[in-house]
């Protein structure tokens, strides 16, 4: 093309351009073409995508509660730089250290509550013989659950403060929507994990005839995972993450540490000859092996939980022979582990108990809710001094008229 050329081409172009711009100068709308539009969700096709989003949402908070707890807990000792991770070590954490727990546990908890109301507008007479609606209840009840094992106060929503009990109750209702509509889709696997999860809440709440009645209809190999991915930062097991790109936490020091079990896998790390240390410099390290990807997966309901629940039922009414025959089924359940002798002693049971659910549930987010329910029953005394329970978050305390601190 001649110089010439280029010139009337480039002018032709240019009146063109120019009549566009005049076509749409009154014309402000703009569409950013990258996220998804809300009223976009508001379709069948969509739920699958929804529901989704609910489990990534729940496994995001749990992934980091697995960390936090397990140090408050006494499951995992500090070995790095992080302020938030020493705090709970030291059980002095507060609001302003609980600011992103709370809010990925209270987004998990939304999200699948108000997903549910919006499958409710799109689906209407269909909404409880959809596939996906069971699972909805589920991840709402499970984000409802681990909030009322964790946090010491319930906040719904913006609403004021009030009792913790209220996140178990809530789990309740959802579980036991989450196993009717299973039961009746014939979906097993959340059928069993609602039967799971309300077992737990309703054990939380005192009520441990209806729990032990649910968790014996639980298979002792069941187990419902949270799942992770090895794609973006959010899809990655926190946990995995600090112990396996970085080493923030460390088994050394923990009484976990003194045992070698196949329930809470562990193995030291050299630097040449030298055990290495963690990213303090001076705390030594010791890896835990239960999640050795960041994509691993993480138990949040399963049989052998069930068995150790059923365990301390018995205890509780003074059954320590029953105690140690369903403890040693859950036993049967992992590799390498001999039979238990039933303990002489009251005391000796609960230390049992106490240690056999610990192994059986080690790093999986659970450890400080049976820590701190032991405390107030006097059974155990490892959170004298230490705060019980996980604060409202000072970002909640900002933004809702209805607290005071």
């Amino acid at each position: 093309m001649t110089n010439t050329s280029r010139f009337h081409t480039m002018r032709r172009l240019t009146a063109a351009a120019a009549v566009v711009v005049l076509a749409t100068a009154c014309e402000m709308t703009v569409t950013n073409p990258g996220p998804i539009q809300d009223e976009s969700l508001n379709v069948p096709s969509a739920i699958p995508a929804i529901v989704n989003g609910m489990s990534g949402n729940l496994s995001l908070a749990v992934g980091r509660l697995a960390l936090q707890s397990g140090l408050a807990s006494g499951e995992l000792t500090h070995s790095g730089n992080y302020a938030d991770e020493g705090f709970y070590f030291n059980g002095t954490f507060t609001g302003l250290n609980a600011n992103t727990d709370w809010a990925n546990s209270q987004r998990a908890r939304w999200t699948s509550e108000s997903g549910l109301e919006r499958m409710k507008t799109i689906l209407g007479s269909g909404f409880e013989s959809h596939a996906d609606t069971p699972r909805a209840y589920l991840y709402a009840a499970l984000a409802n659950r681990t909030l009322g094992e964790n946090f010491c106060t319930a906040v719904i929503d913006g609403g004021p403060a009030q009792s913790d009990t209220v996140y178990f109750q809530r789990a309740d209702s959802l579980f036991t929507r989450a196993y009717t509509l299973a039961t009746a889709l014939n979906n097993t696997n959340v059928k069993n994990a609602a039967l799971g999860g309300r077992a737990a809440v309703r054990a939380a709440m005192g009520n441990w005839t209806a729990a032990v009645a649910d968790a014996a209809l639980v298979p002792n190999n069941f187990v419902y995972n949270a799942i992770f991915g090895i794609g973006t930062s959010r899809e990655n097991m926190y946990l995995a993450e600090q112990t396996i790109t970085r080493r923030e936490v460390s088994v050394w020091g923990t009484y976990w540490a003194t045992v070698k079990d196949s329930r809470f896998p562990w193995d030291t790390v050299k630097s040449g000859s030298s055990l290495q240390k963690g990213q303090d410099g001076k705390t030594i390290f010791f890896r835990q092996t239960k999640y050795t990807a960041l994509g691993a997966s993480m138990p949040l309901v399963k049989g052998t939980e069930m068995l150790v629940l059923r365990a301390e039922a018995a205890l509780r009414s003074g059954d320590i022979a029953g105690m140690t025959t369903l403890l040693n089924t859950a036993r049967t359940q992992y590799a390498g582990l001999a039979p238990l002798t039933a303990p002489a002693t009251t005391a000796a049971a609960w230390q049992l108990l106490q240690t056999e659910r610990g192994a059986v549930m080690w790093l999986e987010g659970r450890r400080l809710w049976d820590m701190r329910r032991w405390y107030a029953a006097g059974t155990s005394t490892f959170l004298a001094g230490r705060n019980k329970c996980i604060p409202v978050s000072d970002n909640e305390y900002a933004a809702n008229p209805n607290l005071i601190k």
